[in-house]
């Protein structure tokens, strides 16, 4: 199996950081589908997370129908200045 470049890896690790919990699971699991077969077991390792946890974002991703901003941080119509 391929894997990222070491630089890309430690910008995965970055990204992976700032992002909430449940934002964390899903992102995970798309990176584990772009490589398949071992591509969890791969990512676990690269993000310092369980398999479990990427298996959870998978099963949140195939479930999940509703409108992506129903759980938004800001409310509608507040911008970024208050």
């Amino acid at each position: 199996m391929q894997s990222y470049p070491v630089e890309m890896e430690r910008m995965m690790k970055r990204l992976f950081q700032w992002l909430s919990e449940k934002d964390r699971r899903r992102y995970a699991a798309v990176e584990a589908a772009k490589f398949g077969n071992g591509g969890v077991e791969y990512i676990a390792s690269v993000l310092g997370c369980d398999p479990k946890t990427i298996q959870h974002g998978r099963e949140e991703l195939e479930q999940s129908e509703e409108y992506p901003a129903a759980g938004r941080v800001r409310k509608k119509g507040v911008d970024a200045n208050g």
